[in-house]
């Protein structure tokens, strides 16, 4: 099935609930260069969570951050008034698309350290089965550099065991029968579809929260910076994990089965007139 659309309409919302992940072409264009900019002030201004995610053992510089969008205001442009919610809710088939938070991933010039395959379900709180995550390149990436997928993950039977990005460590510390270990994905040995594109900036991969999906290091003469978002839709609620997630949000006060709170997780489509 091809995975690649310029806008959702019935045949991407298939090839995503089939496939787990679509490729939307030209969408977010006009947003690339105030994203770039955010994504400086982020490195200048970092979050709470900011992480570098290369040891010593690593060449290069891999650095993430998360939950910035309120205090950044390029992200919290682009997550307000682009065409993101409506996005998130078309492919979701949601009547509703409620923010979760954002995240910013740079890989600098020759940096070898891959992002580990996982899924980013077991990381969250934020459950249900209408969720997508974005993945908007703000560099041009090859097949080499890209983001990779892992077609139909979505539909295993258990969530795949969390790590920690910089030793693989189990993320939550302790072994659950919620969880199960990744099946071996190395290119000799995968038996499921990878899905990869070649992406210029303002293209966007929308990924269900289950789908599996990690990305090579970088080998470019320049940096590798993305933006992502999460989202949910109509049935998003929390969800009690084995530890801390990631992101923690601390003093949230939810409790399992419940909505998430939208003082903290704003609906954004559909759009409520301020007028």
């Amino acid at each position: 099935m091809n995975a690649t659309f310029s806008t959702i309409n019935d045949d991407a919302c298939e090839a995503f609930a089939t496939l787990g992940a679509v490729c939307l072409r030209n969408v977010f264009t006009d947003w690339v260069e105030i994203l770039r900019a955010g994504v400086e002030r982020n490195h200048d201004e970092p979050g709470p969570y900011f992480a570098e995610n290369v040891t010593a053992e690593d060449e290069g510089r891999f650095w993430d951050d998360y939950c910035n969008w309120q205090r950044i205001p390029e992200f919290h442009r682009f997550i307000t008034e682009s065409s993101a919610a409506q996005l998130a809710a078309l492919i979701m088939r949601s009547k509703t698309a409620q923010f979760f938070h954002d995240h910013v991933l740079v890989k600098e010039p020759n940096t070898s350290k891959p992002t580990p395959w996982h899924q980013d379900a077991p990381y969250y709180f934020a459950d249900g089965t209408q969720t997508v995550s974005f993945w908007l390149p703000l560099d041009a990436v090859s097949k080499a550099e890209t983001l990779r997928l892992v077609a139909a993950s979505h539909r295993w039977p258990k969530l795949v065991l969390p790590v920690k990005w910089l030793d693989d460590a189990d993320f939550y510390d302790a072994q659950s029968d919620q969880y199960m270990t990744l099946p071996e994905l190395d290119d000799a040995h995968c038996e499921e579809s990878i899905l990869e594109w070649e992406m210029q900036p303002g293209d966007a991969v929308l990924f269900d929260f289950r789908t599996v999906h990690g990305a090579r290091g970088n080998f470019q003469d320049h940096r590798r910076r993305a933006f992502s978002m999460r989202w949910v839709g109509d049935d998003g609620h929390y969800t009690e994990r084995p530890g801390r997630t990631s992101p923690p949000y601390p003093g949230h006060d939810m409790i399992d089965g419940q909505k998430l709170r939208e003082d903290w997780f704003p609906v954004l489509w559909p759009r409520v007139s301020r007028n």
